[in-house]
C-alpha cells in the first residue's frame, strides 16, 4: 500500500507527509468502491490505473481533512439584496465516480449471487 500510497502523492504533486493518512483512504475507498462493485476480492492489473485515477478524483473532491461544510449558493434575491446558502451534498459524488468509471470497470465485473 505504501508503494501506491507514494505514486498518488506524485501524481496529485503533494509533499507534505500530513496528507499521507488522507490519501490511504482515498486509495482504500477507491480499491473498496471497485471490488464491492465488480465483485473481485483482488484488484486485477488492468484496473490498477482506473483505481489509481478513482483515488485521485475522491482526494481531489471529497476534501478529505477539511471539517467545514462546502456551501453553495441556494437562493438569490435581487429586491433588497438576500442570498441564502445550503450545504453542498456530496454523497452523490460516489454514485458519479462509480458512472464515470463504470465502462472500466464492466470488463472485470462479476455476476453475485
Amino acid at each position: 500500500m505504501e508503494e501506491k500510497r507514494e505514486k498518488l502523492k506524485k501524481l496529485l504533486g503533494i509533499s507534505e507527509e500530513s496528507q499521507e493518512p488522507l490519501l490511504e483512504f482515498a486509495l482504500q475507498d477507491a480499491e473498496e468502491t471497485v471490488k464491492n462493485y465488480c465483485n473481485l476480492e483482488e484488484i486485477p492489473k488492468g484496473l490498477e490505473h482506473t483505481v489509481m485515477r478513482m483515488a485521485m478524483d475522491l482526494y481531489r473532491n471529497e476534501q478529505f481533512g477539511d471539517s467545514t461544510v462546502p456551501m453553495a449558493v441556494k437562493s438569490i434575491s435581487e429586491g433588497d439584496t438576500s442570498t441564502s446558502f445550503g450545504t453542498i451534498e456530496s454523497s452523490g459524488y460516489a454514485q458519479t465516480l462509480l458512472k464515470n468509471y463504470q465502462k472500466q470497470l464492466n470488463r472485470y465485473r462479476k455476476v453475485g449471487f
